[in-house]
């Protein structure tokens, strides 16, 4: 099935039409720069022109949120604007777009697209997808049920949010080697590892494109892999949620 996925990052707004048997985008991905500030009224505008681009309008289309979503309503916004806080998000867009939508947490979504069609298919125990960009995504699924909305981004390391201290927007504007940036990674690693004691961790976001110069740095009891579907994985997971929707 055809199905389009949104995906709305700190930095960048998303989308793309999915074949969601395989997860390969059936057209090229569209972005537009996230708004600044990146209130609801922008934020849905940006979105309602990809959806024109992709001539979706009045068609189920799934999308992703950077915070805690449940039911369709925006619980918290940490790297957006304060507006979003109980906001029924996914009514909104939908009005916007005279469509049905299926709203989630980002890494929520980039971890279904893992687990599913994926780095995590068929891999049973725990598995724990993180997004490396703005800030960290997270996603914990253990034997293949996801927990959602978990945000371990936002933990405490060092009396810091983790990624304050370790996502791939800190280690560019504080100039971080790839060396020093992998200590602060591993040990938010170790943290998470504590926590779950996980079979597996899968590692995206826009800064897996450059896996080659830090996957190889890290450290865990786990194993450690790159997302296959890389920067694409919200997009991607955006689409299955809405086609679980219809199911």
């Amino acid at each position: 099935m055809e199905l389009l996925g949104l995906d709305i990052g700190g930095s960048g707004i998303k989308g793309a039409t999915v074949e969601t048997e395989t997860g390969e985008l059936t057209a090229e991905r569209f972005r537009i720069d996230t708004p600044q500030p990146a209130d609801p009224s922008a934020v849905v505008d940006a979105l309602a022109e990809i959806v024109s681009h992709f001539n979706w309008t009045g068609r189920p289309l799934g999308c992703t949120f950077p915070g805690v979503v449940r039911q369709g309503v925006t619980l918290t916004a940490a790297n957006m604007h304060g507006d979003w806080i109980g906001l029924d998000a996914a009514k909104l867009l939908s009005e916007r777009t005279k469509s049905t939508v299926a709203l989630l947490n980002d890494g929520d979504a980039a971890g279904m697209a893992e687990m599913e069609l994926g780095a995590g298919k068929g891999v049973e125990g725990t598995v724990i997808m993180l997004t490396l960009g703005t800030g960290i995504g997270s996603a914990v699924f253990y034997q293949g049920r996801l927990l959602p909305n978990t945000e371990f981004g936002h933990m405490e390391i060092r009396g810091k949010e983790a990624e304050h201290r370790a996502s791939a927007k800190v280690r560019k504007e504080r100039g971080l080697s790839w060396q020093e940036w992998s200590l602060r990674l591993n040990e938010f690693l170790a943290r998470m590892e504590l926590l779950f004691t996980p079979d597996l961790f899968i590692i995206g976001g826009g800064v897996i494109s450059k896996a080659d110069k830090f996957l190889h740095l890290l450290q865990a009891n786990a194993k450690i892999v790159p997302a296959r579907f890389q920067n694409q994985a919200g997009i991607i997971g955006a689409a299955l949620a809405v086609q679980k929707s219809l199911e």
